[in-house]
């Protein structure tokens, strides 16, 4: 009787934790909803991924995911508000809950996935460190940078895999140290160091703000994956979702060959059955993440494929005309790929 009375007292109290559970689970989508809009946090400025424009317009590859899940959530990518964060600002931000979610070319590690109460959602750009010198240098390897100083921007993985890279190699190099990647810039533009590390996709940002950006070159050598994208809170499934697959969509709709040009024709006239589950017309995939059905279209009309935003931030149609190289569809040279919407 005794273990039977335990056994009763145990069961309301099981229940009431998962319902606790469930309450705590739905608590970002509600909040976001119930401010009206999303809060972002990103790059204080990086060209292509996020800076703000003449206009103080933010734009960029981890702004126009921001705008992305935005109109998942509420059919209009403007109901986003961006928070300008530095390296060491990031993950603070986004654990004390300023932010809802972090999009702010931030690499993907097991120490930021596994300790720090956070959660990667999805790659959104495959990238490596890499090295930008003068050209007058001559620099042909990185066994040239013996005895070299390397401007460096604090609170990233950069400064580990210096650490990894070089001294087991009997390279003797020097760092410099500097908070925010325009301070890294201009550190190396003034001659307060030899070399400037970061992901090649930064180094081709900050590139464009050198005085004479055409008397650099980035070497082709890289000592690291990089794998960035957007972070959020442990315990919130239902967020880790909306944000994981709000991404996805973008990456399937570029597979299926819809986008913001076609989607409507596509929608009313489905070509096959998985755009008809894209776009909302097969199935109740946004009921699933407690969106609407058109969670997908929204996102495709008004923001665009992975690949119009690829290219319209940091690819052919501007001004960093980075090549797709890995981050192109896993069916067209790159390792791009989203699971399906079935």
């Amino acid at each position: 009787m005794l273990y039977k009375n335990k056994f009763m007292v145990a069961v309301p109290a099981a229940l009431l934790l998962g319902g606790l559970a469930t309450t705590s689970q739905a608590a970002t989508l509600d909040d976001v909803k119930e401010q009206g809009s999303l809060t972002c946090g990103v790059n204080v400025g990086l060209a292509g991924f996020s800076a703000p424009d003449s206009d103080g317009k933010w734009q960029g590859l981890d702004v126009e995911t921001c705008r992305g899940i935005a109109a998942a959530i509420f059919g209009d990518p403007e109901k986003v508000e961006f928070t300008p964060l530095t390296a060491k600002e990031r993950f603070t931000a986004l654990q004390s809950g300023e932010i809802d979610v972090l999009s702010r070319n931030t690499t993907w590690t097991a120490t930021r996935d596994n300790s720090l109460g956070l959660n990667f959602t999805a790659t959104t750009f495959y990238d490596g460190q890499g090295f930008m010198v003068s050209k007058d240098l001559g620099i042909e390897s990185l066994e040239d940078l013996n005895g070299a100083s390397i401007c460096i921007q604090s609170g990233t993985t950069h400064e580990l895999n210096l650490a990894d890279y070089f001294p087991s190699r009997d390279i003797d190099i020097n760092t410099v140290t500097f908070d925010t990647p325009d301070q890294t810039a201009q550190g190396f533009a003034h001659g307060r160091c030899d070399v400037l590390t970061s992901d090649t996709s930064q180094l081709s940002a900050l590139r464009l703000q050198l005085p004479e950006p055409d008397s650099v070159e980035i070497l082709e050598t890289l000592i690291s994956k990089e794998p960035l994208g957007p972070v959020v809170r442990q315990g919130d499934d239902q967020w880790l979702d909306i944000v994981q697959w709000s991404i996805f969509a973008m990456i399937n709709a570029e597979e299926m060959g819809v986008n913001s040009d076609n989607v409507d024709e596509m929608r009313d006239n489905p070509p096959n059955p998985g755009v008809a589950r894209l776009l909302g017309q097969d199935g109740n995939y946004g009921e699933q993440l407690g969106l609407s059905n058109d969670w997908a279209y929204n996102i495709i009309k008004e923001v665009g494929n992975y690949g119009e935003v690829f290219s319209s931030t940091v690819g052919e149609d501007s001004p960093l005309k980075i090549q797709r190289g890995m981050n192109a569809l896993w069916n067209e040279g790159g390792i791009l790929y989203a699971p399906p919407i079935r």
